[in-house]
């Protein structure tokens, strides 16, 4: 690992004046010291943003959710307003790696992890995302890659959470010295495709303070499901985050995200037309889970994912409607 300051700050205020040349926010860490240790990010000057007390907690009122960037993944998963009404989130939250993970890091940090790509992590390949021309996954180990709308870099979405606020129509706040600015979460991401050396709309010298999600309509049920090779504390090779406005056994609407089968956290518009003005059934769980995976084009080692993906939403679905038990020894 490289050398470098420290700055810590306590106030936004200070933190902002610190992010200049380069310098890198530090919060819970946990992803930044991971790049660090693997010679992916050498940082000069690190910015220490945990001590910020107004960036942590969550705020439930009639308009909707605002969650502080500093709060952990713990606190977002066990806050009672979040688990009855904005299941989805509480859900995606509480599978996040593992608990004393999910004790230290911020859901800030969640929405801004780098991807996991082993080719973009490891610091002996120089890859399209680091300004070079080549990408190695497409001919390399890709089993764990992007299945649609990967363009030039089939690398996928790292955040749960961001999974589960796009299907809540969330945003966040950003805030710099020119001035605070929101940005709805379905904007927030860059696919490689539009410029493959940015992974999100952030400016130098601005910093993530909030997470602000409005309040569901009536009658609306959620929930967040996650595939990984291991059971416990692995990243997603698949999920799922499902959100269905219901009028008694109808659904109004219905919201389909997905995480790990593109670049970018996105939405499958086939999935929800399937759900859309129907009953939620075994049959139209199905259907949507099939509808997922329109246009996909999986690569040399993960075919798997087009069948795991439709089991992950039609699993998914029917627990938001509350017609599959909940997993009591699920985490969060």
């Amino acid at each position: 690992m490289n050398s470098f300051s420290l700055a810590d700050c306590t106030t936004v205020e200070a933190a902002l004046s610190q992010l200049k040349n380069g310098a890198v926010v530090k919060a819970g860490g946990v992803d930044l010291l991971d790049r660090m240790k693997n010679g992916t990010d050498t940082p000069q000057r690190l910015v220490n943003i945990r001590n910020i007390r107004e960036l942590r907690g969550i705020q439930a009122g009639p308009d909707g959710l605002t969650i502080g960037a500093l709060t952990t993944l713990a606190e977002v998963a066990d806050h009672a307003t979040v688990r009855s009404d904005y299941t989805v989130l509480a859900d995606a939250c509480g599978t996040a790696a593992t608990p004393h993970i999910r004790n230290m890091a911020t859901v800030g940090g969640n929405l801004l992890q780098e991807l996991q790509c082993w080719y973009f992590r490891s610091a002996d390949f120089q890859c399209l995302r680091k300004g070079k021309d080549q990408c190695f996954a497409f001919s390399g180990l890709n089993q764990y890659h992007a299945i649609m709308d990967y363009g030039g870099c089939p690398s996928v979405a790292p955040s749960s959470a961001a999974v589960a606020v796009l299907a809540l129509n969330g945003s966040v706040e950003l805030v710099s010295a020119k001035g605070k600015r929101t940005v709805a979460i379905k904007d927030f991401y860059v696919r490689p495709d539009a410029n493959p050396h940015k992974f999100n709309v952030m400016e130098e010298g601005e910093l993530l303070t909030s997470i602000k999600i409005p309040k569901p309509a009536a009658g609306t049920k959620s929930a967040y499901q996650k595939y990984g090779e291991k059971e416990s504390h692995d990243w997603a090779i698949a999920d799922a985050a499902i959100v269905l406005e219901m009028d008694g056994d109808t659904c109004k609407r219905a919201v389909v995200a997905m995480g790990a089968a593109s670049p970018v956290v996105r939405r499958s518009s086939e999935a929800e037309a399937a759900l859309t003005g129907q009953p939620i059934t075994v049959e139209t769980a199905r259907a949507a889970g099939k509808a997922s995976m329109t246009n996909a084009m999986p690569l040399s080692m993960n075919a798997y994912k087009v069948q795991l993906f439709p089991v992950a939403v039609y699993r998914t679905v029917l627990l938001a409607a509350g017609k599959m038990e909940r997993d009591p020894s699920a985490a969060g």
